[in-house]
């Protein structure tokens, strides 16, 4: 008489993974990413900036394709490499999750910071720069240990906090020129990722006895 097959348990996934489960694609994709910028900003500068039209216009129907277009635009060589280090390191570091949750993290953080800057920036103002998807990273590194109960991303999180917290006086008003709309926003909606990350991990753990 054949023994009934018992299924094997469905593998876990780690909720406190601090690295990306693939380290070197996810370099590759950052690395191709920061190139696609620069190739922007060459044509832009090329071009006598005529792409940086395409910023988010605050309260302009057609300044709403923006949300979609902004964080790719910068405002001069300068502007793109002061992003370039938070943007590859951060951006590599929220891909611990795997690739499919990155890509979720980013478009929430991306079109939902981008249409509250649309929404309450002054208007027919111009918001153009990857910032806001930086600090929205920023901020979802700094939290998810915390909603996860992962020890070793709180401690990433402290270090993070460490070299780079300065960075958060960016939500603040006052600077010229600098949109603290969508550094707010960008970190609000990257602590409103990191809780909805931290709630679909917990939901998909199996019990195994």
């Amino acid at each position: 008489m054949a023994l009934p097959q018992v299924p094997s348990p469905k593998p876990t996934r780690s909720i406190a993974r601090i690295i990306p489960p693939h380290p070197l694609r996810a370099a590759l994709i950052m690395v191709v990413f920061t190139a696609a910028l620069y190739v922007l900003e060459a044509v832009d500068q090329a071009t006598g900036e005529t792409l940086d039209n395409d910023g988010i216009i605050a309260r302009n129907l057609d300044g709403a394709w923006g949300i979609l277009w902004a964080p790719l635009l910068h405002g001069g060589w300068l502007h793109l490499w002061a992003n370039t280090l938070p943007f590859v390191v951060f951006g590599w570091l929220a891909m611990a999750g795997g690739l499919r949750q990155w890509v979720g993290v980013t478009a929430l953080i991306w079109v939902g910071s981008g249409i509250l800057v649309w929404l309450t920036a002054p208007s027919f103002s111009s918001t153009i720069g990857m910032s806001g998807v930086i600090f929205g990273w920023l901020l979802f590194l700094l939290v998810r240990g915390f909603f996860a109960r992962s020890g070793k991303q709180i401690a990433l999180g402290v270090v993070l906090l460490l070299f780079e917290g300065g960075m958060l006086f960016g939500v603040l008003p006052g600077t010229p020129g600098v949109s603290w709309q969508a550094h707010l926003f960008g970190a609000l909606f990257g602590v409103l990722a990191a809780w909805i990350v931290a709630r679909a991990d917990r939901g998909a753990r199996t019990v195994t006895a």
